[in-house]
């Protein structure tokens, strides 16, 4: 069970504590309700490029790290489709440093145009390098396009295009900073050896005086329920063939995402999961496979990708995963094999849990998704699924109308 308390200053910044003495380290983490899905469809990789400028200096800090380095800290920070996260740990006795860097660059970053060309620069590089010029970078940008028609997770969080991170202007920075990086569209979360009392003190000096902003509200289109089978063929100098199918699920707070967390797990949770027994291992089809689902807010994706060994057919890859899909779907799950994914998940959640970091970040997210309470409420989430919840949640989603098939060929 993990401990913590919640108060809400006047401004609309909510704040989060979780006590703990046994370590002499405080975590600060500032979660804002801001992700790429909030972007204008023709200026997108913003929240990702303000994740960066958000290091250039502030107001009244020039360089960001500097004063953190010198009080014995670290930080880092991460975009997603539907959040942006800026998190530091450092010596409590040092805690103020923390609150004072966070709170400045929430109150004004110092924009200038120096500053939004380097950055901007730096990101243009990062999409080149990863997403541009790296063997198989463009798949999820072309396997989220395939997918969604309507939301706007059909693009990444590094921008839909070059052109758009490339052209973007100091005023459209400011305009969205003024929309997004404000206290009410914010979560300060505080963990580590440090007192409730302390943190409230800390809060009302350095996060109060600023002004609250307008409440962003979000209204997004729905995905439309995809009705027929979506296929695209690539063909690039990539060294393998690869195949990736792309269902939709259902959202973050749906109470079928735990199942489906679980059917992940069954299919591709490591070497005794069912595709790599099968397809890798026995059927040598594949040099590896893996089920993955990308765990966002709103209803998403759950895919199968894998690399196929040189001379395998494409048709019979994919023929094989679908028949392992199918078994699952049609046959189901003993309790025994149901039991040992639960097993692992508690596992995981209990490994995930010793990190005052993990700690401190998924009481953030869990309070964005609506109730930080929901950390403790997580395991038993999972151990209420059924092996008919697994069988149900299958047929739901390996639905043949609801698939998106890339198909990447080599062309070496």
């Amino acid at each position: 069970m993990i401990q913590f308390e919640k108060f809400t200053l006047d401004n609309g910044l909510k704040v989060l504590v979780h006590e703990d003495v046994s370590t002499p380290m405080v975590v600060v983490d500032v979660i804002y309700d801001v992700g790429a899905r909030d972007e204008d469809e023709t200026k997108t990789g913003f929240a990702h490029l303000f994740e960066h400028l958000m290091f250039g200096g502030s107001i009244n800090i020039p360089v960001y790290d500097e004063p953190l380095q010198v009080a014995g800290g670290e930080n880092n920070a991460f975009t997603t489709n539907d959040l942006t996260n800026y998190y530091c740990q450092l010596p409590a006795e040092n805690i103020e440093t923390a609150f004072w860097l966070e709170s400045d660059r929430m109150l004004s970053l110092a924009f200038s145009e120096k500053s939004l060309d380097v950055q901007r620069k730096v990101v243009c590089e990062e999409f080149k390098e990863h997403y541009i010029n790296k063997p198989y970078g463009d798949v999820s940008h072309k396997l989220r396009a395939l997918a969604y028609t309507t939301h706007p997770y059909k693009w990444m969080t590094i921008g839909k295009e070059l052109k758009h991170v490339e052209d973007a202007r100091l005023q459209d920075v400011k305009d969205f900073f003024a929309k997004h990086y404000t206290p009410s569209n914010a979560t300060l979360v505080v963990a580590g050896n440090i007192s409730t009392t302390a943190v409230k003190q800390l809060a009302e000096k350095w996060f109060g005086p600023i002004p609250a902003g307008e409440k962003y509200v979000r209204t997004l289109p729905a995905e439309p329920v995809q009705t027929a089978p979506r296929s695209l063929e690539v063909r690039a100098n990539v060294p393998l063939d690869a195949l990736y199918k792309a269902w939709h699920i259902s959202s973050r707070l749906d109470e079928r995402y735990y199942a489906t967390e679980l059917i992940t797990e069954i299919l591709s949770g490591g070497g005794s999961s069912r595709l790599f027994q099968a397809l890798v291992k026995e059927k040598k089809l594949f040099s590896n496979i893996e089920c993955q689902h990308f765990g966002s807010f709103d209803a998403g994706l759950l895919t199968i990708e894998g690399k196929l060994v040189k001379g395998v057919l494409m048709k019979d890859a994919e023929a094989a995963v679908m028949e392992e899909v199918n078994k699952l779907t049609q046959e189901g799950i003993s309790e025994k094999e149901l039991q040992k994914v639960k097993n692992k998940t508690e596992s995981m959640l209990a490994f995930e849990d010793m990190s005052l970091m993990n700690r401190a970040t998924n009481l953030a997210i869990y309070e964005l998704l609506g109730d930080a309470n929901l950390i403790n409420e997580e395991l038993a989430r999972y151990q209420e699924v059924t092996a008919a919840g697994i069988k149900e949640e299958c047929s739901r989603i390996f639905n043949e109308n609801n698939c998106n098939t890339l198909y990447y060929y080599s062309n070496n």
